[in-house]
Parts: structure tokens; C-alpha cells; sequence
């Protein structure tokens, strides 16, 4: 097939997304431009729909009538599962298979032919209404500079930068101050690079960092990290209410116009302000979206009004309370740190200061709003960090530069320089602060006075602006995030009693309920009133969350999770790595004992989704790490050597299981299931017998199903089907390719096979063809026979409903019950290589099981007696408590094979095999003779195992081998029937395969 020509398109046809740059594939000819061009104006991205057919589309794109269709968006907005057929594209089977002839199938039409061959920004969950109806209200959306740059700036200028940061430099110095905040900026950044790399691997929904983190990283991770995220927002909403209020009740004082007192006044004006933002964030994104502009124009005045006043020459009220413009001599002093009070340490002051950093995450909280958060969210975080980063150190500098840490704020301190009995530097610059210095009453200084900022600005009420502007928009973004995350969560149930707050309202799908509850857990931290005792609560949260972050980004890297491809080009996983063991260092550092409760919640969390196994699935970077650590232990087998004590685990205790559909046979399930839990793998294998065209749709449509059954069960096995033409072959086909490597099955367990009478001799001659294939192919074998039968086909229905496979009855079985003080009885008739002692004791050290007394009988002569019970009952890897040593009757069995005979009267062979043509299980007169001390052996070990098991939990008997050939197939079941038959208890014929499984050695 000729190459399709590729024109140079268009801005408006040509996209660049993420990491594919998306151009389409027109022709040349048609009308004059090629028989493979678009009709005009037909763009795959152009505004107007072409109301082109599904086959015109088609034909216009490949000059011919297919059914294939191009590649579309739609096809790969949702990934549900692994096998779900995308919308509109044709299956295998409509491609490769006969179509029969249907003119509305030549081309499946594509749900929206202009965007057929492009990525539009709506996925087909946000197509338009139903035809006739108004199209619904187009949602708010955001750019990265209004909706993450502007909101992230806001965010992270906080209360902090105005309330706290001159007074940090008084503590620290100018050099520890801006030690501290790019330590705090190194923790973000890093932070801001992994978030871009999640928002960059796929289409970002609403939820915020909850959403990013559980799509790409999976619900164990995210779940946590969402929780603790949106509580962490939650308090940080008090936070910068608390800093408001702090200034309000400033400015109350300043005029002596308390409303009760400072610390109640803080609680009152922080509920009314809190109030306040709630109903600005309830009236919806839009009217939130305007008021964070404002605030954002009064910061940058406030700023520049600052900047303005630290250059403008101090009047005598300013020196008095310590500010003299800019003085080398100063900047030298406040260059060192001068600790002072219980929180003069660098760590506390870190925990104080790292919450206005935090704000990085405001833009990415908001996903659902932005117009295209893969681009909005890398960009507008970034840029955010970078420009807060230079606003703090340029403010550490030039406040620690022109403010004396100590001042009186009283002009009466004015000295002529020089005076004698002065100390320190105000001195040089005539004032003199030694008297409140020395008794630590000063009211004004960096050291003392929270609002230096705004006694340093041009003017004053421009700087309390500022503080407004900066408290209330960064309480007002965490008020919307908090609820944007915690709503997400609620949607996907992955914890209980909170769904409830998973209820949008509007066409934003705003989280009334949700922010309601923002709203009173912000008024109980509020009523705390203490800014500094409620920021190193929010440190030590935002640093467990970015922590985990960056690890799980740095998880899903080393993993190659297929899942994780992010197009970000600036992230490292070792810078996350790195990220991550900062954080968690800094959190032991500040409070060691909330760093432990940090973590024991989190890990609260994440065991409760890894023990719920909740009932989603995307791709979580845990699958894929359990994935890779599965195949390397797998590939690793390759070169171990075997040896018998590890028969339980990888290649030799791996069991084949003939279950049919296994909730036919739910006991035979639950048998080899109990002795291989935990120890060795299981197989579940069904043969579906009929032509493939036929059966593989079933195949595909129950597997799920049986698979579910078990887990249901509780059963740790796999489940896997052939299609063959017979059972025999379908058998060989599990044999030979079930597995993988050295876990590899060599135990085929079955059922016993009841109505061999009463069957059709072949599936009779299938049946023991399948115990001679096991053991071509060196497999031991196990087979269960109860009383009452095995399969509960007859009286279940809901193996037509194959969606019902998983929510049927799950019927218990004497192998889910309490088997009290019994016995297991063990009747090791031939030496196996130990399979049939193995098994049963597997078996007695269960729960239900253990209290049974385990007995093992073995034949021999009565001379050996006390020499074989010596060597069975010595302490060992298989201990059995004692032996019963046995002698043999004679009972016939003619009855049970005389519908079988062939009744030859000992003719010679070549007559013999053409009595038997076309019937070989038929039992000549000679082979009856030669076997039949064989045969009466059965006989006798029945009346044995009747006398002596007649009340055993279970019964265990080494199962006879009948020679291929020499043996026909209806003799070998009568022997198995008479040895088996009348016993009450299960009974299990076990046949190793002649290798050791047992050993009595250390080594």
C-alpha cells in the first residue's frame, strides 16, 4: 500500500500535544488536490461539524470502503480495561473474520468525524445534550497565568510573608533566613517537577493532586496523599485567618478598641472572616476567580510600597522605632543570627516558615478548571515558585538592612551620638535602646514588632492592605482546594462514611458538603488564636505529603510502571528520590513525634486501601512493582537448582487443577487450595470442548468471572482455559504449556470420575489416557473422590449468567469446615517418592485440619514392622506419630468387570485384537487372569480401609498404576472403584512421580 502524502497543515491541523506533535493525513488529488483529501473546510479540528457519514469519512481518508476507522480521541479517552473495545472502532473479529454483507457496517462511523483525525480538548463525556434540547452552560475555565501562577503566588504569599518573615531574619540573620527558605523552596520545586511530570502523563480531570497522583500512581498512594492533603488545606485555611485577624486585632489595639481581648478577639474576627471567604466561595469559581485578581493587585501595590519606603529617608518617629534606611552597619548585624525565646532555634523557626512555601499545589488543586492543565500546571507552578522565591529573599535582605533588631519606639530615647553609657548600634545613629534592650521590654525592632513591614512602607495602610490581600486570598485558595481534593476522594469510595461528600452542585460541580466541612474544621483551629502554634502542624502534613509525592513518582520510575510516560523533560527520579528523604528528614528534625504520627496515619491508610482492594483499576504504579517483582523472582528461579525440601514452593509443588469451570467443583477447588495457600502455586484449568470460532467468546466472556469466583473463595490460585476438540487433547495443551519457567506445574489433580459405568467408553478411555499423559510427562497425580460427588453443575443455573460467576452462592464444603478431633488416614501402599505422606500432612497443618491425628499405614512384611515404623517416625521434615502394619484377604470382583469382558475363553492374541477392534477397553479372559492378584489386592485394601477408616476426617492411599497398553481402561477403574468404594470420608488417590519430595536430612 502506497504511503499516504503528508501536506504541511495549517496552524489550525496541526497540534503539538504533550509529548506527540498530532498532524493529519490528507491526500493530494481530490478536487485537484488528490482522491485522499478532506472536503473543504473538513479539518479534524475545525469548529463546524462536517455531518460526513461514517463511510464517507472513511473513503475520503483512504480512497476506499474499510471498516478500519483512523485513529480518534475518543478511542483512548477512557482505558476502563484491559480488552475494552474503544467507541467506534471495529474489533478483531469485524476486521479479520467473514463480514457479512450490511451496508451499515462497511465503516463503523466515528462519533464526531471533525475530531476523528485530531485530540480536542473535550473528551466525549463533555459531548453536547441530547438533540432538541439547549446545549448546557459552558463551564469556567482557566489559563496558567489566572489559574495556577496568579493562585499560586497568592497561596504562597501567605501570612507568613508579612506577619513573620522580618521577625525570622531578626532570629536567624540575614544568611540562615535565606538558608531556610531555599531549603523550603528545594523541597517545592522538587515537588512542582514530580506534579508536572503526573500532570504531563495523561488527561488531568478534576480533583486536583488526589486525582493526578491516584490516576497515574494508582489509589494506595493517592488515597493517602489526597486524605492528608485536604486536611492539611483545611488548617491552613485557619492559618491565614488567624494572621488576618492577628492584624485586625493589632489595629484594634493601636486605638484601644478591643472587642473583649487579644486572644478572644482573634477567635471572633477569624469565624466572621472564614464565614465571609465560605460565602464568596459558595457564590462559585468565577466570583472566587475575581476576588483573587484584587487581592493579587493589592499584594504587588503593597510590595511596591514597601520598596518605595525603604529608600524614602526615616522621619524621627521611624528611627525611633528602629528604622533607618538602608546601613551597611545594619545589614552586618542582622547578617548573624540572634536567637531569642523558647522558638529561637533554626528548626522551629523552618517549621514557622516552611507553610508559606506550601502553596504550589493551589493551581493543580483546581485541574477540573483549567482550560489545559498539562500545560497551565507545569508552567504556572513553576513560575510561581520562582517569582515567590525572589520576593522573599529581596524582602529578607532589605528589611534585615535597614531595621535594628531592638527600638523603643519612644522619641525621647534621641541621644547626641556618642554619649556615653550607649550601647549597641543605634547609638552611631543617635538613639539609644539600651534600657529596653537589656530588660527585654523593647515593643518596636525586627525582633519585637510583627508589623515592621508596614511601619518600614511609604505608606502604612498599603502594607495592611497587603496582609489583608495576602491571609484572605491564600485562605480563600485553600478553601476551595481542600474541598476540590476531598470531593474527588469521596467519589472514588476508597475509604467508608465519607461518600456523602463526593455531591456536586452546578454546573462547576462545586462541593457544597465539602466545603462545609472545610469550614468547621477551620473554625476549630481557629479558635486556637495562635498563629505560630498552628504552622508547624501544616509543616509537618505538607511535608508528608510532598514526601510522598516524589516517592511515589520516584516508585513508578524505577518500577516502569507502563502507566508512568510522563512528557515533562525537566524531572529526575533521583531528584525525587532526593525530594522525598529531605522532607522526610526535615519532618523528624522539627517534631519527631508528629513526623511518627504523620506516618503512622499515612500508612493507616495505605494498608487499609492495600488490605480493602477497592474495585478500581488505573494502572497504579503498585501493579506494575508487583508485576516486575514477580517476573524477576520468576526469571531468578531459572537459577536455582532444585531440591526436595523446597517441593512445596515454585516448580515441584506447583498443582494443575481440572476444575472445569471451578465453582463447578467447589470441594476439589477448596481440597488443593487449602494445602497450597501460601505455599505453592495452583492452576485452575478448564478444557472447553467445541469448534475455537465458537468457544472463544465464551472463553473471553467467563474468565473474569471463574477468576472473581475465587478470589471470592479466598482461593490464591489462577485461572486458565484452552479450546480443544476433545477433553484428552485439551489436557495435553494445559500439560505441556501451563507455567512459567520453574513455576511450572508437576501435580494434575482431577476428580474421580463416578459414572465411568454408566459413560461412553471413549470419554471412559479419555479419562484414563489423561492419568497416562500426567505421568508421560513425569506429572505426580491426585484424585479426589467424595460420596456425594464433586461437580454442582446440575443444581446451579448461574453458569449461563456468566456476570453472575462471581456473585453466586458460595457453597461450603467438608473441606471449609472444622474438622475436630478425627483422623487422616494414610495408606502409603507403594514408595512414590513421598507424595502421598506430603500432601495430607500439608494438608493437617491448616486450621481447620490441625487437630487431627495423623495415621499412616504401610504394607511390608510383619518382620520389617518395627523397622519401618522406626524410620517413618523419626523426627524429621514429615514427622507422623506412629504405623500399622497390614496383611491381605481375598475378596472377587467379577460383578463389577463382567459388563466389560470380552469373554474370549483365552484365545490367542491376534484373535483377541480383533475381537476388541473398535473397542479397547474391553478385558480379555488372560488379562483378567494376569492380573489378578492385582486386582484381589483391591479388594482386600478395601475391607482394610473400611475396618480401620471408616470414621477418619480424610483418607489418603497411594493410588495404583495400571501398565499403558497391558492395562485396559475399564479394569483400572474397577480398581480404583473397589478400593474407594463405600468409604464415607474423601478420599484421595495419590500417585507421585517417583522423585523424592520427602528427606529426612539436613542437607
Amino acid at each position: 500500500m502506497a504511503e499516504l502524502p503528508v501536506l504541511e497543515l495549517p496552524a489550525a491541523l496541526s497540534h503539538c500535544s504533550g509529548r506527540f506533535t498530532i498532524s493529519t493525513l490528507l491526500g493530494a488529488e481530490e478536487g485537484g488536490r488528490g482522491p485522499y483529501a478532506a472536503a473543504e473546510g473538513a479539518g479534524c479540528d475545525s469548529a463546524h461539524p462536517t455531518h460526513l457519514s461514517g463511510s464517507t469519512l472513511c473513503t475520503r481518508t483512504f480512497g476506499y470502503n474499510t471498516v478500519d476507522v483512523v485513529p480518534a480521541y475518543e478511542h483512548y479517552a477512557n482505558s476502563k480495561g484491559v480488552g475494552d473495545a474503544g467507541k467506534g472502532r471495529p474489533s478483531l473479529a469485524d476486521l479479520h473474520s467473514i463480514l457479512k454483507p450490511d451496508p451499515g457496517r462497511l465503516c463503523v462511523p466515528v462519533s464526531d468525524p471533525q475530531r476523528s483525525n485530531g485530540l480536542p480538548e473535550a473528551g466525549p463525556e463533555e459531548a453536547a445534550g441530547e438533540p432538541g434540547r439547549a446545549p448546557a452552560p459552558e463551564p469556567v475555565r482557566f489559563g496558567w497565568v489566572k489559574g495556577v501562577m496568579i493562585r499560586c503566588m497568592l497561596n504562597i504569599w501567605g501570612v507568613i510573608l508579612y506577619l513573620r518573615l522580618p521577625w525570622i531574619t531578626a532570629q536567624a540573620g540575614i544568611a540562615l533566613t535565606w538558608l531556610i527558605i531555599l531549603m523550603s523552596v528545594t523541597v517545592t520545586t522538587i515537588t512542582g517537577l514530580s506534579i508536572s511530570a503526573i500532570s504531563t502523563n495523561g488527561k488531568v480531570k478534576s480533583g486536583g493532586t488526589y486525582f493526578l497522583i491516584s490516576r497515574s500512581l494508582g489509589p494506595e498512594l493517592g488515597g493517602s496523599i489526597g486524605l492528608i492533603f485536604a486536611f492539611a488545606n483545611a488548617v491552613a485555611v485557619a492559618m491565614h485567618t488567624v494572621g488576618f485577624a492577628e492584624t485586625v486585632r493589632d489595629l484594634l489595639q493601636e486605638h484601644n478598641s478591643l472587642i473583649v481581648d487579644p486572644t478572644n478577639d482573634i477567635r471572633i474576627i477569624g469565624v466572621v472572616t472564614v464565614t465571609v471567604l465560605l460565602g464568596i466561595s459558595l457564590a462559585g469559581m468565577e466570583w472566587e476567580a475575581k476576588a483573587q485578581i484584587l487581592f493579587f493587585l493589592v499584594i504587588l501595590v503593597s510590595f511596591i510600597n514597601y520598596l518605595v519606603g525603604t529608600v524614602i529617608p526615616a522621619t524621627a518617629e521611624k528611627q525611633a522605632k528602629g528604622f533607618f534606611s538602608y546601613r551597611a552597619d545594619i545589614f552586618a548585624q542582622n547578617f548573624v543570627p540572634s536567637w531569642r525565646g523558647p522558638e529561637g532555634s533554626f528548626f522551629s523557626l523552618f517549621s514557622i516558615f516552611f507553610p508559606s512555601a506550601t502553596g504550589i499545589l493551589a493551581g493543580a488543586n483546581i485541574s477540573g478548571d483549567l482550560k489545559d492543565p498539562a500545560v497551565a500546571i507545569p508552567k504556572g507552578t513553576l513560575m510561581a515558585i520562582f517569582w515567590t522565591t525572589v520576593s522573599y529573599l529581596v524582602l529578607s535582605a532589605t528589611i534585615g538592612a535597614c531595621v535594628v533588631r531592638d527600638a523603643s519606639g519612644s522619641l525621647n530615647d534621641s541621644v547626641a551620638v556618642g554619649s556615653p553609657g550607649c550601647e549597641g548600634l543605634a547609638c552611631s545613629f543617635g538613639w539609644n535602646f539600651t534600657a529596653c534592650a537589656q530588660r527585654q521590654s523593647c515593643r518596636y525592632g525586627l525582633s519585637n514588632y510583627y508589623q515592621s513591614m508596614s511601619m518600614v512602607s511609604g505608606f502604612g495602610p498599603l502594607i495592611t492592605a497587603g496582609i489583608f490581600g495576602a491571609t484572605l486570598s491564600s485562605a480563600l485558595a485553600c478553601l476551595v482546594s481542600a474541598p476540590k481534593v476531598f470531593q474527588c476522594l469521596c467519589r472514588d469510595q476508597l475509604y467508608p462514611l465519607i461518600g456523602f461528600f463526593g455531591k456536586g452542585y452546578g454546573r462547576n460541580n462545586e462541593p457544597i458538603r465539602g466545603y462545609m466541612l472545610t469550614y468547621v474544621i477551620a473554625v476549630g483551629f481557629i479558635l486556637i488564636a495562635g498563629l505560630n502554634a498552628i504552622a508547624p502542624i501544616i509543616s509537618n502534613f505538607f511535608l508528608c505529603s510532598y514526601a510522598l509525592i516524589n516517592f511515589s513518582c520516584f516508585h513508578a520510575s524505577i518500577t516502569n510502571s507502563p502507566g508512568w510516560r510522563p512528557s515533562f523533560r525537566y524531572y529526575s527520579k533521583w531528584a525525587a528520590l532526593f525530594g522525598a528523604a529531605v522532607s522526610v528528614v526535615i519532618m523528624f528534625l522539627l517534631t519527631w513525634w508528629a513526623a511518627l504520627i504523620a506516618f503512622g496515619i499515612v500508612i493507616f491508610l495505605l494498608g487499609y486501601v492495600l488490605y480493602k482492594k477497592p474495585d478500581v483499576n488505573w494502572g497504579s504504579s503498585m501493579q506494575a512493582s508487583s508485576y516486575n517483582m514477580a517476573l524477576n523472582y520468576s526469571v531468578g528461579l531459572s537459577e536455582v537448582d532444585e531440591h526436595i525440601k523446597n517441593y512445596r514452593q515454585g516448580r515441584p509443588g506447583a498443582c494443575l487443577v481440572l476444575t472445569g469451570p471451578p465453582n463447578f467443583r467447589p470441594a476439589l477447588v477448596d481440597f488443593v487450595g487449602t494445602f497450597t495457600k501460601n505455599l505453592s502455586l495452583m492452576l485452575c484449568g478448564n478444557v472447553l470442548i467445541g469448534p475455537r470460532k465458537q468457544k472463544m467468546p465464551e472463553s473471553q466472556l467467563t474468565a473474569d468471572g471463574h477468576t472473581k469466583w475465587l478470589m471470592k473463595r479466598k482461593i490464591k490460585a489462577f485461572y486458565t482455559d484452552v479450546v480443544a476438540e476433545d477433553l484428552r487433547s485439551g489436557v495435553q495443551m494445559l500439560i505441556q504449556a501451563a507455567g512459567l519457567g520453574k513455576m511450572r506445574p508437576n501435580i494434575l489433580a482431577l476428580g474421580y470420575k463416578r459414572n465411568w459405568r454408566t459413560a461412553s467408553p471413549q470419554s471412559l478411555e479419555d479419562y484414563v489416557g489423561i492419568l497416562h499423559d500426567a505421568f508421560d510427562f513425569k506429572y505426580g497425580v491426585c484424585l479426589l473422590r467424595m460420596k456425594e460427588g464433586l461437580n454442582v453443575s446440575r443444581v446451579m443455573q448461574a453458569h449461563t449468567d456468566p456476570a453472575t460467576l462471581a456473585g453466586e452462592q458460595q457453597a461450603s464444603t467438608v473441606f471449609q469446615s472444622e474438622q475436630g478431633k478425627k483422623t487422616i488416614d494414610i495408606y502409603w501402599l507403594f514408595d512414590d517418592g513421598g507424595l502421598t505422606l506430603l500432601i495430607p500432612y500439608l494438608l493437617g497443618r491448616k486450621k481447620r485440619w490441625r487437630k487431627c491425628k495423623i495415621r499412616v499405614f504401610v504394607g511390608g512384611q510383619i518382620n520389617r514392622m518395627d523397622e519401618e515404623r522406626k524410620a517413618t517416625s523419626k523426627p524429621a521434615r514429615t514427622p507422623f506419630p506412629g504405623t500399622v502394619c497390614l496383611s491381605c484377604s481375598v475378596k472377587r470382583f467379577d460383578d463389577l468387570i463382567a459388563p466389560f469382558r470380552l469373554n474370549d475363553g483365552f484365545k490367542d492374541e491376534a484373535t483377541v485384537n480383533e475381537m476388541r477392534q473398535g473397542c479397547p477397553w474391553k478385558i480379555s479372559d488372560e488379562e483378567v487372569d494376569k492380573n489378578r492378584a492385582k486386582s484381589l489386592r483391591q479388594v482386600r485394601l478395601n475391607e482394610i480401609l473400611l475396618d480401620y477408616s471408616r470414621d477418619a476426617a480424610l483418607v489418603a492411599i497411594t493410588l495404583p498404576i495400571g501398565r499403558k497398553g497391558r492395562c485396559p481402561s475399564s479394569l483400572y477403574m474397577a480398581w480404583l472403584e473397589t478400593l474407594s468404594q463405600d468409604l464415607r470420608p474423601p478420599v484421595i488417590l495419590t500417585r507421585g512421580n517417583q522423585e523424592n519430595v520427602l528427606t529426612f536430612y539436613c542437607q
